[in-house]
């Protein structure tokens, strides 16, 4: 598990529920209350996008892949897929835990959040957002090794050749 990861999330998560606490209390029309409803907003999207990240890594772990975790808590990604080491199955199983935790993500938002509010309208529109750049970026490739494809190299795709821990 990629303590330090947990600790920055969970942080992070406190954040954004420390920032609906406060916008709860300062009311509305206020700048300071924009602000703080649209930061809450900002904070609750970007804690949907750790919890997809978190999905992938489940998703990871339930498909016995082989993941580099990161050393730092300031690295990009919240852990690295071997892709010499990991076959199609656990690509896919992998790429799924992502898609299933968005997916409660967007469902406990849509059932919690209200629209009229400019920090429920902030993260459901950036949530939403983020749903269409996974689309983009992540579909096709799932697609590709779906049909029998290689699976990725380059960027959260390490090869077992790099210069990294290949432990679970």
């Amino acid at each position: 598990m990629p303590w330090p990861h947990a600790i920055r999330d969970l942080v992070f998560l406190g954040i954004a529920f420390l920032l609906w606490q406060i916008e709860a209390s300062l009311g509305t029309g206020s700048v300071a209350s924009i602000l703080v409803s649209v930061t809450a907003g900002a904070a609750t999207a970007f804690c949907g996008y750790l919890i997809h990240e978190w999905g992938h890594l489940i998703g990871a772990r339930l498909g016995h892949s082989v993941v580099r975790l990161p050393a730092s808590p300031t690295e990009v990604f919240l852990f690295n897929f071997d892709s010499d080491r990991n076959g199609r199955t656990q690509f896919l199983i992998m790429s799924m835990g992502g898609y299933i935790a968005s997916v409660i993500v967007i469902w406990f938002l849509l059932t919690t959040l209200s629209l009229t509010t400019i920090a429920g309208a902030v993260a459901i529109g950036l949530t939403a957002a983020g749903v269409v750049a996974t689309a983009v970026l992540e579909i096709p490739p799932f697609v590709h090794v779906w049909r029998g494809g290689a699976i990725p190299r380059g960027g959260a795709y390490v090869s077992s050749g790099s210069p990294s821990d290949p432990t679970n």
